[in-house]
């Protein structure tokens, strides 16, 4: 039976940001909204965890995207670590940021309905479009 979580490290491309994530979920969820591409260059793949612990914080810089949300980054690359929830304090990951990413496979998309033509993420799983993915919510997005 595979695992559904785990705990894992990664760290920002020049290396002034590490982190050690516990429950790490096996899920990753694509986000093709407008904000997430501006912010990443393309879609979104990222992951929950329970907690994590940043080294170099210093190094991070926080913007506030919405009410609810900001998002992170190395202040020195630009690497895009993660997005976190401000209540209840859930940080989300980007799979690209971890150190082994194998463990991780599609487990959802969302804002379908604002993907670029030209790619498509193979595999069965739930494709959410905005209303979807916001009524899941109860009004919440960005």
């Amino acid at each position: 039976m595979e695992e559904s979580s785990m705990n894992a490290s990664g760290r920002c491309l020049c290396g002034a940001v590490t982190f050690t994530a516990r429950d790490v979920e096996r899920g990753l969820h694509v986000c093709h909204c407008s904000m997430c591409r501006r912010w990443t260059g393309g879609p979104s793949f990222s992951t929950h965890v329970g907690g994590v612990v940043f080294e170099g914080d210093e190094h991070i810089a926080r913007f506030q995207s919405s009410d609810w949300a900001e998002r992170g980054f190395c202040k020195r690359c630009g690497t895009s670590l993660f997005y976190r929830l401000v209540e209840p304090d859930q940080y989300i990951l980007h799979m690209g940021s971890f150190d082994d990413p194998s463990f991780f496979s599609v487990e959802s998309e969302i804002y379908v309905d604002g993907k670029p033509p030209g790619y498509e993420i193979g595999g069965e799983h739930p494709r959410l479009t905005e209303a979807e993915f916001l009524a899941s919510l109860g009004g919440q997005g960005d």
